[in-house]
């Protein structure tokens, strides 16, 4: 068996695995169909969108969001320190003890 390098940044889910993602939480924000009317949706759209994408393109956009993820985690929680008069050591101590 070859052994192949890791990518985190790359996608290994399959269309059927975004899909049911999409149903999840379509699912979760069906419990509360009024509020969350808006999303329900958006997410039907997102759902749509991936139904009728390509497998390559797929590849190529949700590998773009699985790696701009972690940039937008780190990056909210240095505005969500700076709002809270956090310096960058003391969010990062609160990520830490998150766990």
């Amino acid at each position: 068996m070859k052994k192949t390098s890791f990518e985190p940044d790359k996608l290994a889910l399959t269309k059927q695995d975004i899909l049911d993602f999409c149903d999840r939480v379509i699912e979760k924000w069906n419990k509360n169909p009024q509020k969350n009317a808006t999303n329900i949706l958006a997410m039907n759209a997102v759902k749509t969108s991936v139904l009728w994408t390509d497998d390559e393109s797929l590849k190529a956009i949700w590998g773009e969001i699985i790696a701009w993820t972690m940039e937008l985690l780190y990056e909210n929680a240095l505005a969500q320190g700076k709002a809270t008069g956090d310096n960058w050591s003391e969010v990062m101590k609160k990520i830490k003890n998150k766990k």
